[in-house]
Formats: structure tokens, sequence, C-alpha cells
């Protein structure tokens, strides 16, 4: 049993290291910058006394427009302190989206870095609320600059009187279609995920030094950067830039990070760059994926050349983090694994009962890291958060053994005469053909038929052809069931993708011209 007390507040997560006495501890590696728990601990007191002095009160929100720096964790804590709740959002976007989210949050303040100080300050253009606009990692005159910030107010600072089921934070969840959905995460969340995938599968310790290739703003990546670690002492490693595969090496190779967390799109960059072997990994006990499925030959691949093994998982913005994952004691090369110790997975039919093993249907997971419902949206909130089990969407199957694969979102399905087709199925065996890097399987109407479109990128040295098409239609034949193969190839540069490697297939769904379609002997019709 997993329990906080009633009254209890999140950033408490920093004081804990205080109190163990890693005061000196370095919390954060930034650059040639080193942040202890103390100076963390400062900073995020010193912040909330300014967010207090400011007019910030307990539960209104704070817009953080941040990138991986030492202001980040210090922003997001800071008014967690006060009783105020942050909400990191994603810095790849456009003026509108920024107000858009400052006019659906109803936000307070607004703390962005330099970079993204234009954007934000033309999507407040017009805005009649008032809001508190902070900037960090730069300068421009007559705005207020958290570094000056930082230079006044007291060392100590009480936290708010939270209860443990008050808001703490949000994060917008966004889907292919609509606006993003302000996910609400209360103050034992956070804690609640330690407990349970940082303590059960990561088997994090003070001696650990963990590197996030994903963006803090993010859930994965959040929970990678910020919780893990805090809770267990260990040490973190921000980088403010693009994670190219070059700089993720390097960052590697310069912090010798213990942890490693990125997601499949980048494994797969980091495997096909040519200097890859030339850099040090020796230091990362474990690796860990989420946001995509893994295909089991990335993971075979990625053990081979650096000796690492990879924890695939599938997690959410909804449940905060991962909730069932391969483990080091547990692991099917290609699957999600089996439920975190403390979640409860099941896999339902079209009317909401559950299926038997081997059987596709909608993942529904349990846990009490679940968001408990999307602001402003109380239809969606009814239909995604269902009692204690919150409808995921996904569609999985679950082994004989209790593991869990990935099929596609229930959107993603491709049904070919009358049989469904899992697009992650198609593209990891493309994925196994050495001329494929990368794949991207979709259906689309071609004739009045729906079939199977496979869109390639080639390693380099290889060359799209119709003799290179015939090649890889026959290696799914092969490895597929008949119907289940690329009816159609497209050999393609890049793949259009969200900001955390997932492939948006709905991108790719334009219908054919009339071609005529090769038949098997043996396909259904």
């Amino acid at each position: 049993m997993i329990s906080v007390p009633d009254w209890y507040n999140a950033s408490l997560i920093v004081d804990r290291n205080l109190e163990a006495g890693r005061a000196e501890g370095v919390a954060i590696f930034y650059g040639d910058e080193q942040v202890t728990y103390g100076e963390l601990a400062r900073r995020i007191n010193r912040l909330g006394h300014a967010l207090k002095g400011l007019g910030v009160r307990q539960e209104e929100r704070v817009l953080l427009v941040l990138n991986d720096t030492p202001s980040f964790p210090t922003a997001f804590f800071a008014a967690i302190r006060i009783g105020a709740v942050p909400i990191p959002v994603n810095t790849l976007l456009k003026a509108e989206d920024y107000r858009y989210f400052v006019e659906n949050s109803r936000a307070r303040a607004v703390v962005t870095d330099l970079q993204h100080y234009e954007k934000v300050r033309a999507g407040l253009e017009g805005y009649d609320e008032p809001v508190e606009l902070i900037l960090t990692n730069g300068r421009v005159e007559g705005e207020q600059i958290l570094e000056d910030l930082l230079e006044a107010g007291d060392d100590e600072l009480a936290p708010a009187s939270t209860h443990k089921d008050d808001p703490a934070f949000w994060l917008y969840s966004s889907g292919s279609t609509g606006k993003p959905k302000g996910t609400v995460h209360l103050q034992h969340d956070i804690n609640y995920t330690c407990e349970t995938y940082a303590r059960h599968v990561l088997e994090i310790t003070e001696s650990d030094r963990v590197y996030s290739a994903s963006n803090l703003f993010h859930a994965y990546g959040l929970g990678n950067g910020i919780s893990f670690p805090y809770w267990a002492g260990a040490s973190t490693v921000l980088y403010s830039g693009r994670p190219t595969p070059q700089v993720v090496l390097e960052n590697i190779q310069r912090y010798k990070p213990t942890l490693f967390f990125s997601v499949p799109t980048l494994y797969n960059a980091i495997l096909n760059y040519e200097n890859a072997t030339d850099y040090d990994l020796s230091s990362i006990r474990q690796c860990a994926s989420a946001a995509e499925a893994l295909p089991a030959g990335m993971w075979r691949r990625w053990k081979e050349t650096f000796g690492s093994t990879i924890l695939d998982g599938i997690g959410s913005t909804e449940m905060l983090h991962i909730f069932i994952s391969n483990t080091l004691d547990g692991l099917k090369p290609g699957s999600s694994g089996r439920p975190v110790p403390g979640y409860k997975a099941r896999i339902l039919n079209d009317e909401g009962y559950p299926v038997e093993p081997g059987e596709a249907g909608y993942l529904s997971v349990k846990g009490d890291s679940a968001a408990a419902y999307y602001w402003r949206n109380h239809e969606k909130t009814k239909a995604t958060m269902q009692g204690e089990w919150l409808f995921a969407g996904d569609w999985y199957r679950m082994d004989e053994d209790g593991y869990y694969w990935y099929e596609g979102r229930s959107d993603d399905m491709i049904k070919v005469s009358g049989l469904w087709v899992s697009p992650v199925e198609v593209e990891s065996t493309l994925m196994d053909h050495p001329a494929v890097i990368e794949a991207a399987a979709v259906g689309i109407p071609v004739g009045g038929l729906t079939r199977v479109k496979a869109n390639i990128i080639l390693r380099e040295g290889y060359e799209g052809s119709d003799n290179l098409t015939e090649e890889l239609q026959t290696w799914c034949k092969d490895r597929l069931k008949r119907y289940q193969y690329p009816h159609l190839v497209e050999f393609v540069d890049e793949l259009p993708k969200t900001v955390t490697g997932k492939i948006q297939r709905f991108k790719l769904r334009q219908p054919e011209p009339e071609v005529e379609m090769p038949r098997q002997k043996d396909e259904l019709v």
C-alpha cells in the first residue's frame, strides 16, 4: 500500500534530500554548472517568495515555457511550494498556442526562456487579464528576470498547506484532432510513480546519474529528469538544446550517466549514426524507452552494439509515467512488458468486457497516479476516467505469460479483407530488413478496398526500386500472414512525427489513385 500524509505538498520531494543529509549532493549537471540539492532548495524557496510577492495565490496557474535548464525544476517546484499550479508546455509551439494555454488555464504568471520570449510576448498581446511575465536565461529591458528574483528573498519557505488530493500541476495532452486538454494531476501523483516504476523497474538509488533525451515538459521526461532522481537523491543531467545523435552521444560520454531514457526514434537514429561506436557508453547500466513501441530488432541491435538493455514500456500523460514495462527479470523484446507493481491493466472488447489472452482490444489501466480530470472537458473526462480505471484507447493484446503487445492506436488499426492488421507489426517486420531504417504502415482506400501502404526510409547505400519493393513485400509475406504484407510501398526521406517521436500516421493516409492491385492466390477478398 503506497500512501502519503493527508496534508502533503509535492515539493517535499526536494526536502527529503536535505533531511537525508544530501544537501551537498549534486542534483543537476547542466553544462559546466553543478547545482546541489541545498542550492536547488534555496532557489525554489526564493522564487516561491517572489511569486507570492507578485500576487500569485494558491491554486492559480503558472505557465512554464522552459527549456531543460535548472530554471525548470526551480519554477516548477516554487509554484507547487506556494500551492500554485505549474503547467509545463511544449516549447516548440507558436504564439497562438501559448495564447490558448493562457486563456484556457487562466494563468496568473508565465515563466519563459529568452529563446521563446518573442512568441510568448506575442501570445499575450491584447490579453485583458493581468499576467506576470518572468524571463530566465537572458534579459529584456523592462521584464522581470528570474535570476534577479533569486538574489532577493528568504532561503526558507514552508510549503503551503495542501491536501494530497489538491491539484499540483497540469500537463496538456493532445491527440490528432481538437485542442490540447489540460490534464490535472494531484499532489500525491509524483510520489506514486516513484514508489512504483522508479523503485521496482529502475531500482534507482542515490548513486545513479540520470540522463533523459526527452524534454521535461513531457510526462515521460518529467519523471525521468526530475521526479525519479530527486526522489532517490540521484543526479540528473540537463541539456537545453536539440537532442541529435551526436549531442546525445557526447553528453553520455561526458557525464557518464548510469540510466538513460529516450524514445525509439532517437535510439534508431543513434544506431544509424556512423560514428556511434566511437563513443564510450559503458557507464549506462540500464536504458528505458517509451512514447512508441520499440521493435525487437532495434532492441537487439542496441544490445549487440552497446551492451546495455533497453526496458520498453507504455505510459501516458494521464497516468503521468510508465505503467506497463519490461524489467531485467522479465523481458520480451518487442513487447511493452507486464504491469508495473502498483498498477493493473486489462484489455476490453467493444462492449467493454475483458477479452481472452491472445485477443486484441482496448487497453484500460488502474493506478493512483491517474489524472483527476481534464480541465473544462467533462465529456472527455467521463469517457476516459471510468471510476478507478482509465481508458487508454491503445489497441493491445496480452499473451499467455501476461506480457502486453502493442498493436497500435485503435484508430491506426487497418482492416484488410475483413481482418485486422497491426501497423506496428508490419513496421517492426520491415525494420528487420537490412535496407530499412524506419517504416510507417497505414491503411488507405484503393478502388473501394482498404490496402496496406508502407512508407519507408532506406539505409544509406540503398535506393528505392521496383525490385526492392518486391523484395520487401516478399520479406513480409514470409514473416507475416499473407494479408498483412504492404500492398503499396513508397520510399520517403522522412516521416511525420510528434515532438516525442510518435509517428503521425494520420498524415500518411492519403487515398491512392486508381491502380491495379496485385492479388495473391491465397489472399482473402
